[in-house]
């Protein structure tokens, strides 16, 4: 069987999330009215190019009092006009990141209070938004950084960690803006649309503290480079809190969650007559257990109707993680997909796809990719050991082989996964 419609079917589900996220639909309705002097803009993320670009497209003002500078993942730029786009590493930070810090820092000082910070993030800015603390390499900053995204640990944990060995994060950015006006537009890519985690919150008070990032450092035994150890054991790397009053001009909104493009998939999986059920928008964990759970709710509504009748479609967002001991390739969508093939053995009548928003899952150059009722069968026919790839964590070289990969490049948006499983009728199925 071709399950093409099944497989369109979920692509065009996944497809209406992420458009729901795009900036040039979700961003203009919240632009500010022009301030009586400088509009300076500044951003970071896998958004950020094609919100600058949205934010040209419909400045209301003098376009010649608009600048700036946004930084974006490599391959995620859009041609812009008066403010600039760089491109930088992700998810570890690199040097040109590094400068693209260094000079946003530099564009929001010395402004007035007639003037206007407008500050664009989105997922990703946090890796992007290079500024070690002093006393740190770019270098050691990039070892903490990649182990403290291969060990299991949630977003929000490691954020933390990032917001107190940076100049710029926790909080830091708004701060060097002071008394400028400063308006933070966000695309949120974690779960429970957090200001202070998405991008590190450069802009908004940081509720974490240095005894916090240290107990996060220790549980995972995170090596620390002497003098960032040093700063979080003294207070030296503390971040600004509630109550700082240089945040009293700071206002920040939240355009574009990953519960809205849940919403959008939910409609039109309707317009389809497939009764959708959005599960959560801040599902987390490890992606393999992730997948048994949901694979369990899946195999009820087809056996038992419960929670819900085929024809059906369990929805769900949130950032799962996966904590690498294997050699293999693969992001969490792919690992997910993998454990819930495993998880559904090949049962008739269930289909998923498991995507990141931004295009890009981990660091590979699929979005996510795509489990049907053969996956297993055809996976034994190949030869391949699902099980001894999942404990590699090599989810992306099965559905290589498989030709499941989903493959859309970037989308210049980010709110995070996105997974659908489809349960079809025992009528319905082809």
């Amino acid at each position: 069987m071709s399950y093409a419609r099944q497989r369109a079917l979920l692509r065009g589900l996944f497809d209406a999330a992420v458009a729901a996220a795009d900036p040039a639909r979700c961003l203009p309705s919240w632009l500010p009215d022009p301030p009586p002097g400088r509009t300076v803009v500044v951003g970071a993320g896998k958004a950020a190019a094609a919100m600058a670009r949205a934010v040209e497209d419909h400045w209301r003002g003098d376009f010649a009092q608009l600048s700036g500078l946004v930084v974006t993942r490599y391959g995620h730029g859009v041609p812009t006009q008066r403010i600039e786009v760089v491109e930088a590493s992700h998810p570890a930070p690199d040097a040109a990141g590094q400068v693209a810090a260094a000079r946003m820092l530099d564009a929001v000082k010395g402004l007035t209070a007639d003037d206007l910070v407008l500050v664009l993030l989105s997922g990703g800015g946090s890796a992007l938004l290079a500024a070690p603390m002093a006393g740190i390499t770019l270098q050691q900053k990039r070892s903490v950084t990649k182990a403290l995204l291969s060990c299991g640990a949630g977003i929000g944990e490691i954020n933390c960690v990032r917001k107190h060995l940076s100049a710029i994060k926790g909080g830091r950015l708004a701060l060097a803006a002071a008394p400028a006006r400063v308006l933070t537009l966000a695309i949120s890519d974690v779960p429970g649309d957090d200001l202070s985690t998405i991008a590190s919150g450069p802009t908004v008070a940081d509720p974490t503290s240095c005894a916090d990032a240290l107990e996060i450092v220790g549980r995972y035994a995170i090596e620390l480079p002497v003098a960032a150890r040093q700063a979080l054991l003294t207070g030296a790397a503390e971040t600004p809190k509630a109550g700082d009053p240089r945040f009293s001009r700071c206002e920040s909104h939240i355009i574009a969650t990953a519960q809205s493009a849940l919403a959008a998939a939910a409609a039109a999986a309707s317009a389809q007559g497939i009764t959708p059920l959005v599960l959560g928008d801040a599902i987390e964990g490890e992606a393999r257990e992730a997948a048994r759970v949901l694979g369990g709710i899946a195999i009820s509504a087809a056996a038992h109707g419960v929670p819900l009748a085929a024809p059906c479609v369990l929805l769900s967002g949130g950032e799962t993680t996966v904590t690498v001991r294997g050699g293999g390739r693969g992001g969490r969508n792919a690992e997910f997909l993998l454990g819930l093939a495993l998880a559904l053995g090949g049962r008739r009548g269930i289909y998923s796809i498991a995507c990141d928003t931004d295009g890009i899952d981990g660091s590979e150059d699929n979005a996510g990719a795509l489990v049907l009722p053969d996956t297993l069968a055809r996976a034994a026919a190949a030869k391949i050991d699902l099980r001894a790839r999942l404990a590699e964590n090599d989810a992306y070289s099965v559905f290589e082989a498989l030709g499941d990969l989903v493959v859309t490049g970037p989308t210049r948006t980010n709110v995070n996964d996105f997974r659908a499983i489809l349960i079809e009728a025992a009528e319905m199925e082809a």
